[in-house]
């Protein structure tokens, strides 16, 4: 028969191992989590913990936590005692690595190593006493003694780690950049590594709540049922919140909620059932997400989700004894048993936090713990280890060209790397960029000379356009009034009536030419930005009526009915009248011309919604398709042959009320159908309509 001392020892031995496994988890989860410059750093960090937890709790720790009991008289060297030893230096070297998750890529390397000293040598095992002394069978700590019931730390380990993660985030500041305006959470580097994390960490936290049982009975296998049961529940639970927050299944709140379950049923993995355990895990791993958008709010950056993780889900695993465990086994009832759990919780927050708080300010005083934005700019694997990676020496050299502008520049290739193909690419790409960066650069300046030329000639034409039409006006006025004295025999009978008609062909003719050269006049000279408003207060609608009524006589000889609509109480307009006229001339001329015999022509002026005033000329003339309505825009265009022999005219009446309006700062629209009409509107802005209080000061 084997010694039943000799299989619990074998047990604790093995329950240590798989607990020292979680380092590796936590290494392999926080290196996931973060970005790829500061990996090394993570790694380094998970390590140098471990190596001081080892022995500052031989030295210190084990003795403070547990007192002058037997195992320490004993010593560390015999059986049981030395794997009860083992068993609890996983456990002070897991809380100490819970802080290093959350103050990941800007905490330095030696100021965190002063703070793993100060939490395995000092916060754990004091705090730890409180609970766990009397485990290796001497006096018991005094919220033992009330009943306080925390089986393999959910506050012991979890929440002490939680809250000494709190304070150093609060102490050190979020991440350079993490909550500027506009910036993006910073994306880790690998997912799969993460997960990965987690199954170490899963499959170590048998041992870690299997082996709290410090012995190999009955009860070590339904804890690590309960234990399994918690952390799938805790996964679904996070999984289904992630998706009604985000809209989709993010795998880092599957990660932290399958954590979220584990460190919840940690406390009472012994007192509860399998029903018991899912509801605990599933509300551990829900609590995740958000809380994690909480501290983002309340920018409080946590790197790896630690503080949720492991402070909120350990709080809500120690009150949940007492909500799910069973009475008989806790011996009072449950609002007795969450009052003692409460207590508990309230004394490991208001001592973990206000110690370290307190600790993490003064050794800010004396030593540079947070890395400076340049050393966090370019990772701490580099800045604090001179260390890096291929991928990394990529990153920083497409950065530094970048920054340099010259993005033609080839990189360096570090041949038979896992970046080589994505350098060799990326040289490929700048050689591309370089010749087509030439190429344009022709171009432009081939653009350049000949915009210059464009506009060169552009000013010839309207110089010579504005000379001319001055040239033109003065022998045209001068025909126009000879041909009217013939037309009236101001002198005397011409004798043939033949001449008499010749005389007014002229007449007309020189009107329509002298018409022809002002509109070019008008043109040219708001072209050349050579026209100033002359603003004053403007009845539109009496000047509406006026121009419409100027203008009948010349629909009455086409056949077509023209109308003035206008609200004559409507506001006044601040503008210049003659561009106002000369706007309404256009455009009603310009719908007669083009309506037919028997046809419509309305003008409306009215106060729109938004306090704007429009003017609208609605024909029912021959009207165009929705594709010629910009060339009927262009000056000098006449859209078709018959257009232009039958109604005539040079094709600037519309550019040229265009051009008008947007020297009022308005706006133009056409509406127009082929063979059923045309409206235009006119659109002056707000700011233009004069109130009648107003007008009246």
């Amino acid at each position: 028969m084997i010694d039943p001392s000799v299989i619990d020892t074998a047990w604790l031995v093995l329950a240590a191992a798989l607990v020292f496994l979680m380092q590796a988890g936590f290494c392999a989860l926080e290196s996931g989590f973060v970005r790829a410059r500061n990996t090394i750093n993570v790694a380094a960090k998970n390590l140098i913990d471990f190596c001081i937890a080892g022995c500052l709790f031989w030295a210190v720790g084990f003795g403070l936590m547990f007192g002058e009991s037997e195992i320490s008289a004993a010593g560390v060297e015999h059986g049981w005692p030395a794997a009860f030893f083992l068993f609890q230096l996983m456990f002070c070297g897991t809380a100490v690595t819970l802080v290093s998750g959350a103050v990941a890529e800007r905490i330095r390397f030696g100021g965190y190593a002063v703070l793993a000293i100060l939490v395995s040598g000092f916060i754990y095992p004091f705090a730890g006493s409180w609970a766990w002394a009397g485990l290796d069978g001497g006096e018991a700590g005094w919220l033992a003694e009330m009943g306080f019931v925390d089986f393999a730390g959910s506050t012991v380990v979890h929440s002490v780690g939680g809250w000494v993660a709190l304070a150093a985030v609060l102490v050190i500041g979020p991440r350079h950049g993490r909550f500027d305006r506009g910036a993006a959470p910073p994306q880790p580097d690998s997912l799969p590594l993460a997960s990965l994390g987690l199954l170490f960490l899963w499959f170590g936290w048998i041992g870690f709540n299997g082996g709290s049982v410090l012995a190999m009975n009955g009860a070590v296998a339904p804890i690590i049922v309960n234990t399994m049961l918690a952390a799938c529940a805790g996964g679904l639970a996070a999984v289904t919140c992630s998706r009604a927050i985000f809209g989709r299944p993010r795998i880092d709140g599957l990660i932290n909620g399958v954590l979220g379950g584990l460190v919840a049923i940690t406390a009472g993995a012994d007192v509860v059932g399998p029903t018991g355990a899912l509801a605990i895990g599933a509300l551990g791993g829900m609590i995740i997400t958000p809380s994690t958008l909480l501290l983002a709010r309340l920018r409080i950056d946590d790197a790896v989700a630690a503080v949720p993780v492991h402070l909120f889900a350990g709080i809500w695993g120690t009150l949940a004894v007492a909500l799910f465990g069973d009475p008989e086994m806790l011996g009072r009832s449950w609002t007795e048993q969450l009052r003692i759990q409460a207590i508990g919780v309230a004394a490991y927050g208001g001592f973990t936090f206000a110690v370290s708080l307190t600790a993490i300010w003064a050794l800010s005083r004396v030593m540079r713990l947070r890395a400076t934005a340049t050393e966090q700019q370019i990772g701490l694997n580099a800045s604090e280890h001179d260390a890096s990676s291929a991928a990394h020496d990529l990153a920083l050299a497409m950065e530094e060209r970048f920054r340099r502008g010259d993005v033609g520049e080839s990189v360096p290739v570090e041949i038979g790397s896992d970046v080589e193909i994505v350098a060799r690419q990326y040289n490929r790409v700048a050689m591309r960029v370089k010749s087509d960066t030439a190429r344009l650069e022709k171009s432009v300046e081939e653009l350049a000379v000949a915009r210059d030329a464009a506009e060169a000639a552009n000013r010839a034409k309207s110089a010579f356009l504005a000379n001319m039409s001055h040239e033109l006006r003065t022998p045209l006025n001068a025909i126009i009034g000879f041909s009217e004295i013939m037309v009236k025999q101001t002198f005397g009978a011409l004798g043939n009536d033949r001449y008499s008609d010749y005389a007014g062909d002229i007449h007309g003719a020189g009107t329509h030419l002298l018409g022809i050269v002002n509109d070019m006049l008008d043109h040219t000279s708001i072209e050349a930005g050579k026209v100033d408003l002359n603003e004053r207060e403007i009845d539109l609608a009496q000047t509406t009526e006026t121009v419409t009524r100027s203008v009948r006589p010349i629909a009455d000889r086409s056949g077509v009915n023209l109308r003035a609509d206008s609200d004559p109480d409507q506001p006044l307009l601040s503008g210049d009248e003659r561009i106002v006229r000369q706007i309404l001339l256009n455009l009603i001329n310009n719908a007669i011309k083009f309506t037919p015999e028997g046809g419509r022509v309305e003008v409306v002026t009215r106060l729109e919604p938004d306090n704007r005033l429009a003017i609208v000329v609605t024909d029912t003339g021959i009207g165009m398709d929705r594709s010629e309505i910009a060339r009927a825009m262009e000056p000098f265009v006449q859209l078709n042959e018959d257009y232009n022999k039958t109604h005539g005219g040079t094709g600037l009446g519309l550019p040229l009320v265009k051009s008008m309006v947007k020297l009022h700062g308005g706006t133009l629209t056409i509406d127009s159908m082929k063979d059923h009409g045309t409206t235009v509107i006119v659109r002056f802005p707000a700011a233009r309509t004069i109130a009648a209080a107003e007008a009246a000061d």
